[in-house]
C-alpha cells in the first residue's frame, strides 16, 4: 500500500467520531391525547370561560340587558359593599357556612364513627342507605318537602303541641328570628349524608393495627377517635369542608323554594339576589359585579382549605 494512503488512512483513524445528534421526537401519545381532549376544553372554554369573562365585563357597565350600557368602572363594586341589601345577602351566605358546613361534617365524623363500628351489622347498611336519600331528591322536591314540615300547621309543631311545647311552636321559615336558621338545617339535612359516606370511606382505609395498638395501650373510643380516626381523615375532611363552603355561598335552589329570600331580607343570598337583580330589576351590572365578588369569596374559602388539606395530608 502507498506511504500516502497509509498517512491519510491513520489521519481519519485519530479523529474523534461522534454520534449523529438524535432529533427529539414529541410522543405520539400527546398529540392522541390533546385530541381526545379537545372536545371537553372547548366545552370548558365555550360554557365557563366565555361567560366567566362576559360577566367580568358586563360589571364594568350600567347595562339594563337591551338598551345603552354606559360604563361605569369600579361603580358597581363599590355599590356591592356600600348597599347594605347586596352585602347582606354575603353575611347571609357567611351564616350558612356554619350549618352547610359545620353541622354535617360533624355530625358525619360522628355518624360514620357509630357506622363502622357496626360494619357487620344490616342496620349499617340500612342507616348508609337512608342518609344517601337526600343526594338522589331533588333540591325543589326537599324545599317543598321541608316549607311543609316547618310551616305553622307542619308535623314539626304538631310534635311540638304533642309533647306540650306550644309556646315554641311557630312559622319556622316565616319568622324574622329563625327563617335563616331553619334553612340552614334543611342544608344540613341534604349534605349531611354525603359527607357521612366520603368519612366512611376514608375510615375504610384506616390500618386496623392502629386501632389494636391503641386498644392495647388502653385507649378507649373517645381517645381512638380523637388520636386516630380524626387525624387519618384531614384529606377526607378537607374534601366536605369543600364541597359543604361552595354549597353555602353558592345556595339558591332551597332557599328560592323554602322562603325566596324572605321574610324581609333575612334568607337572601347571592345567588338568589343575582338573579333578581338580573332578571327582576334589569340591573345587569350590578348583578354581574356581585356574581365576581362571590366568585372571589369561594376562591378566598376555598383555596386556604385545599392548602391546609394538602400540607397536612403530605
Amino acid at each position: 500500500m502507498p506511504q500516502s494512503t497509509l498517512t491519510a488512512t491513520a489521519g481519519l483513524s485519530q479523529q474523534p467520531v461522534t454520534a449523529p445528534k438524535a432529533r427529539r421526537r414529541r410522543p405520539a401519545g400527546s398529540a392522541l391525547a390533546w385530541l381526545f381532549a379537545a372536545p371537553a376544553v372547548v366545552v370548558y372554554a365555550v360554557f365557563v370561560l366565555l361567560p366567566m369573562g362576559r360577566t367580568i365585563q358586563y360589571s364594568l357597565y350600567q347595562w339594563d340587558g337591551i338598551g345603552a350600557s354606559p360604563w361605569v368602572g369600579l361603580d358597581n363594586y363599590a355599590k356591592v359593599f356600600t348597599d347594605p341589601e347586596l352585602f347582606d345577602t354575603i353575611l347571609n351566605a357567611i351564616k350558612l357556612i356554619v350549618y352547610f358546613s359545620g353541622i354535617p361534617v360533624v355530625l358525619g365524623l360522628a355518624i360514620a364513627a357509630t357506622i363502622r363500628r357496626i360494619a357487620t351489622s344490616r342496620l349499617a347498611v340500612v342507616a348508609r342507605t337512608v342518609l344517601f336519600i337526600p343526594q338522589v331528591i331533588p333540591l325543589v322536591a326537599a324545599g317543598i318537602a321541608w316549607s311543609w314540615l316547618l310551616s305553622s300547621t307542619g308535623l314539626i309543631n304538631q310534635l311540638l303541641s304533642m309533647i306540650g311545647l306550644d309556646g315554641v311552636t311557630r312559622a319556622w321559615l316565616g319568622d324574622f328570628a329563625t327563617a335563616l336558621p331553619a334553612v340552614g338545617v334543611i342544608g344540613a339535612w341534604v349534605l349531611l349524608g354525603l359527607c357521612t359516606l366520603l368519612l366512611l370511606a376514608g375510615m375504610s382505609r384506616i390500618d386496623p393495627a392502629l386501632y389494636e395498638a391503641a386498644r392495647i395501650d388502653g385507649a378507649g373510643p373517645f381517645r381512638e377517635f380523637f388520636s386516630i380516626t380524626v387525624p387519618s381523615l384531614r384529606q377526607e375532611i378537607g374534601v366536605c369542608v369543600t364541597v359543604t363552603v361552595i354549597a353555602a355561598l353558592a345556595s339558591f335552589d332551597i332557599v328560592y323554594i323554602a322562603t325566596q329570600g324572605g321574610p324581609g331580607n333575612t334568607t337572601m343570598v347571592p345567588g338568589l339576589e343575582i338573579y333578581y337583580r338580573a332578571f327582576v330589576e334589569r340591573q345587569v351590572g350590578v348583578a354581574s359585579a356581585l356574581a365576581v365578588v362571590l366568585m372571589v369569596l369561594v376562591l378566598v374559602c376555598v383555596l386556604p382549605i385545599q392548602r391546609l388539606t394538602r400540607e397536612e395530608s403530605s
